[in-house]
C-alpha cells in the first residue's frame, strides 16, 4: 500500500515514466506531424488513421496489441529476448511505451494543425531564398508552429500521467517498479483504503493541473503581448 515514503517513490516512478513517454512521443510524433502536414503523398490517409486510432480504442485493446508486439512471441519481444535475455513486459520500459502510445495522437494532432497553418507564401519565400530541407524546417516551419507543438507536448504529458489501462496490461502494477499514481489509486480502492486513494487522487490532480498551468503560462507568455503575460502573474 502506498503511504509515507512509498508515496514519494510512486510519484518519482510516475514522473520518470511520463517524462520518458513524452520524449518518445515527441521523437516519433514530430516527424509524423511534419509528414501529415504535407498533402499529396501516397498512404497519407492510412497513416493518419493509424496515428489517430489510439483515441478511439479502449486502453485495454491497445495494451493487448502492445503485448503481441513486445511479448515473447512478438517481433520486438523476440529481438529483446535474444539481445538482453528477456522481454519488456512488466518493466518500466513497457510502461513508458504504453503511455507514449496513448499520448501520441494528442501530440500529433495539434502539432500537425499548427504546421498546416504556416502560410504557403512563407514556404515559397523560403524556397526562393534558398532554404531547403532541414534548414527550412528548423529555422522557418518549426518556429512558426511552436505554439501548436507545445500544446501537443502538454496534452501528451498530462495524458501519459493519467494512463492506466494499457500500462496495467503490459507493465503490471508492481510497487517500486511500475506502479504509477493511477495504478496506486486503483490498488488503494481495491484494498478498501479510500483515504489513501483520495490523497493519491488529489496529488495526481495537482501534478496534472500544475503542469498544464505552467506550460500554458509559458506558451502564452513567451512571445505574447505584455498584457497577456500579466494575466497569468
Amino acid at each position: 500500500m502506498v503511504d509515507g515514503p512509498e508515496l514519494g517513490v510512486t510519484l518519482r516512478i510516475s514522473l520518470a515514466i511520463v517524462v520518458g513517454a513524452t520524449a518518445l512521443v515527441v521523437a516519433a510524433g514530430l516527424p509524423l506531424a511534419v509528414a501529415l502536414a504535407r498533402p499529396g503523398w501516397r498512404g497519407r490517409g492510412l497513416v493518419d488513421i493509424l496515428v489517430t486510432l489510439p483515441l478511439a480504442l479502449p486502453p485495454t485493446v491497445l495494451g493487448f496489441y502492445l503485448l503481441q508486439l513486445i511479448g515473447r512471441t512478438g517481433p520486438v519481444g523476440w529481438l529483446t529476448e535474444r539481445l538482453f535475455g528477456g522481454t519488456l513486459v512488466f518493466t518500466p520500459a513497457a510502461a513508458v511505451l504504453a503511455a507514449a502510445v496513448v499520448g501520441l495522437p494528442l501530440f500529433v494532432q495539434p502539432a500537425r494543425a499548427a504546421l498546416e497553418e504556416v502560410p504557403a507564401e512563407v514556404h515559397e519565400a523560403a524556397a526562393i531564398d534558398g532554404a531547403t530541407g532541414w534548414d527550412h524546417l528548423r529555422f522557418i516551419t518549426l518556429p512558426l508552429a511552436w505554439r501548436g507543438i507545445v500544446t501537443g507536448v502538454l496534452l501528451a504529458f498530462t495524458r501519459s500521467l493519467g494512463e492506466f489501462g494499457a500500462t496495467l496490461m503490459v507493465a503490471g502494477n508492481i510497487p517500486g517498479s511500475t506502479q504509477t499514481l493511477s495504478l496506486a489509486i486503483y490498488s488503494a480502492v481495491q484494498a478498501g483504503r479510500e483515504d489513501v486513494a483520495g490523497r493519491l487522487a488529489l496529488l495526481l490532480t495537482a501534478v496534472a493541473a500544475l503542469s498544464l498551468w505552467a506550460g500554458t503560462r509559458w506558451r502564452r507568455g513567451a512571445h505574447g503581448p505584455a498584457a497577456e503575460r500579466r494575466m497569468w502573474l
